[in-house]
């Protein structure tokens, strides 16, 4: 278990993008129909998360609003860190291959830390996720291509490419996984780095043991991670207002270099 403190960084890009993507939800919605929306998509994660599997997340413009404000951020400060402590940019990449991107912030917190910007290539089932992703990498200033379809159907495997999946494994089906699991051993070996990352609770995870296994077996690890929050001051207020408590951001990893 890592448990240590968040780097000293920078905060005005992120910050700027938080305010970016604040006015660009509370356009359309208030600030309590968006604390409510949260507050059903958090009690999914915790109690029901069978029904979050099934796209439950983006029903409804006040759950997608609740995501993109603070789920998406959230998994984005945490990815950063776990990048940075890796040193998951060294050497340099060519590109990312963001695996069901969601809103993108995977592939943007990995590209972000990385000399020279690598491009982004981001597939997901979701529509709405597609459009998000989109709007967050242009507003980041990084180069993407986006599609929609299913994570399986993309190329994998090069020297200088970082592939990444972010809390989207456990929303496949095993035979699914199994098959994922053989195409990121595969890629790695062709040159790839891979990263997955996922809650740090073993409930959503049950195929977290043999990943795990078959990671440490290709020279890979298997870390779980706590760093204190240090979040957006806007962000902080939807996560105090929802009842929420982020005093630490947590996940777990397995990584390839």
């Amino acid at each position: 278990m890592y448990d240590g403190a968040m780097s000293e960084r920078p905060e005005a890009g992120v910050d700027a993008w938080y305010a970016a993507l604040e006015a660009r939800h509370l356009a359309t919605l208030t600030f309590p129909e968006v604390r409510r929306a949260l507050q059903a998509l958090s009690s999914l994660y915790v109690e029901r998360r069978d029904r979050l599997e099934r796209g439950n997340a983006f029903s409804g413009a006040g759950k997608r609003a609740a995501f993109a404000l603070f789920y998406g951020p959230l998994h984005f400060l945490i990815v950063r860190e776990i990048v940075q402590v890796l040193a998951a940019t060294d050497p340099p990449l060519t590109r990312i291959v963001d695996l069901g991107c969601g809103t993108g912030i995977a592939g943007a917190a990995w590209a972000l830390e990385a000399r020279g910007r690598p491009a982004i290539s981001g597939i997901d089932t979701s529509g709405w996720a597609i459009g998000e992703a989109q709007w967050n990498l242009q507003t980041l200033g990084l180069t993407a291509t986006l599609r929609r379809g299913d994570l399986a159907d993309a190329h994998l495997g090069a020297r200088g490419e970082g592939i990444v999946a972010a809390y989207a494994v456990n929303e496949l089906d095993e035979a699914s996984r199994t098959a994922l699991l053989g195409r990121l051993l595969a890629a790695h070996d062709a040159g790839s780095r891979v990263l997955v990352v996922e809650p740090i609770a073993r409930r959503p995870v049950p195929f977290w043991p043999a990943w795990s296994a078959a990671f440490r077996a290709a020279s890979g690890r298997d870390d779980a991670w706590r760093f204190p929050a240090v979040l957006p001051e806007r962000m902080k207020l939807l996560d105090k207002a929802a009842g929420l408590d982020h005093r630490e951001l947590t996940a777990r990893s397995l990584w390839l270099p």
